[in-house]
């Protein structure tokens, strides 16, 4: 097994395989498909708030882990989100997702103030993955807002509020 940063020729494996994980039992709802290429463009581009890693197993990529990075005042400084962590189906139970945690865990340890992940709860085997590698449950709901999506909290008539 090799674990290495994501590179441009990883482009088909990764937005196969993220294709694979948002139509997985893992995530609450798919993502439009037209993500995926600009997510890997930044990915490989030097984002400072990207960063990637995948697992090879005989010369096949098996695994890739999505690194977001931000900066948080409770936690003192840089959060390192670990997210869209994916193993292939048959490659499951063999290390690859441990070892990807493992090797953003020790690329930005010296960093991070704090590192997080999200898991569906119904996902087992993540959460005891998480567990095992030390990682807690927050007792955080988090909420979130997305420009331009209704939320049900506009006026029906179109007028506007002064504040």
């Amino acid at each position: 097994m090799t674990i290495r940063r994501m590179e441009p020729g990883d482009r088909e494996d990764w937005i196969s395989m993220t294709r694979e994980f948002y139509g997985s039992g893992a995530v609450l709802r798919p993502v439009p498909d037209g993500y995926f290429a600009g997510t890997f463009d930044a990915l490989v581009s030097g984002s400072p708030f990207l960063d990637g890693f995948v697992a090879e197993e005989d010369g096949t990529v098996a695994a890739s882990l999505q690194v977001s990075l931000t900066w948080s005042n409770e936690a003192g400084g840089l959060v390192v989100w670990l997210e869209e962590l994916y193993v292939r189906p048959e490659r499951r139970g063999r290390g690859l997702g441990t070892a990807l945690i493992r090797r953003a865990l020790a690329e930005y340890g010296g960093k991070a103030a704090r590192f997080r992940l999200e898991a569906e709860p119904s996902n087992e085997g993540a959460m005891r993955l998480y567990r095992r590698l030390g990682f807690r449950e927050l007792p955080y709901r988090q909420m979130i807002l997305t420009p331009g999506e209704k939320t049900g909290t506009e006026k029906e008539s179109g007028s506007s509020e002064t504040v």
